[in-house]
């Protein structure tokens, strides 16, 4: 029997919502018992698009999209809670609400860590993403979310069979999982997920001109060191440092070394214009 799983590379998401797209044509307006009710149109994000900006500098901001559906936990917090069986697992590891068995159990919204279960106030019931097993149990190779990606950053499979295209590629590629600290063991997985982020712009005092090939170092507390230089804008960047305490320094011929104390306390810092005075 398989155990399916998926696998999201957040390198080669745009942000189309095809996905999210995809699964409202899938649900909303159909019932597949006893695996699911009707999706409401409004309100409901089986498949939810999470959206983090990393400013590099006031006129270049990149954004990257991270797909968040359920994530199929093999420690799934709302099966603990459920009642008369409500939440289960099927064989294949797909964890499905009964759409019966959950009517009144509100609770099992809030029961959720990654916000992947909505109340469908209407039907009175709690629902989630399926993996479209009623798709898998007609045949399908993957659900509609992975059909309809049109860069092809999901790949959906059987995480027991060695020679699936998910389980080579969680072998080749450094994935991540959503709140490891939760300990849920999810079966969904990501590669990209985003780092802590510290970007800057640097000017010439004299000039007014951007600090091209400014040598920009960043320094631990425990003395390690990161370098880069800026670009031709004056921008630079660290990406996937960790939230600490470091001195930055700013070097360039000509110009006098400028050191910065910072605390990188958020997931983003912008440190804004660096200004660098002659020498």
């Amino acid at each position: 029997m398989a155990r399916y799983g998926l696998i999201i590379d957040l390198n080669y998401c745009t942000g189309c919502y095809n996905c999210q797209i995809a699964c409202k044509d899938e649900h909303v307006g159909n019932n597949f018992l006893p695996i699911s009710k009707s999706q409401p149109t409004f309100g409901h994000f089986w498949m939810r698009i999470k959206e983090i900006e990393r400013v590099y500098s006031p006129s270049h901001i990149k954004v990257v999209y991270i797909p968040i559906l359920c994530q199929h936990c093999s420690n799934a917090p709302c099966m603990e809670v459920a009642k008369n069986d409500a939440v289960y697992r099927r064989k294949d590891g797909i964890v499905l609400i009964d759409p019966v068995r959950s009517v009144g159990q509100r609770h099992l919204v809030e029961a959720c860590p990654y916000g992947a279960i909505f109340w469908n106030d209407e039907a009175n019931i709690p629902q989630k993403c399926t993996f479209c097993a009623h798709l898998l149990d007609d045949g399908w190779k993957e659900p509609r979310c992975v059909q309809t990606c049109p860069t092809n950053c999901m790949i959906f499979g059987d995480l027991d069979n060695p020679n699936s295209r998910i389980s080579k590629f969680l072998k080749e590629k450094k994935q991540e999982i959503l709140n490891p600290e939760l300990k849920t063991r999810p079966n969904v997985y990501y590669v990209g997920l985003p780092k802590p982020h510290l970007s800057g712009t640097v000017i010439f005092g004299d000039t007014g001109d951007c600090g091209r090939d400014v040598t920009v170092t960043l320094i631990s507390e425990k003395g390690k060191r990161l370098k880069t230089n800026t670009d031709c804008f004056g921008d630079f960047a660290f990406d996937g440092i960790e939230k600490k305490n470091y001195r930055i320094q700013f070097d360039c011929v000509g110009y006098e070394s400028l050191p910065k104390e910072i605390v990188m306390d958020e997931d983003t810092y912008y440190l804004g214009e660096i200004i660098l005075n002659k020498s």
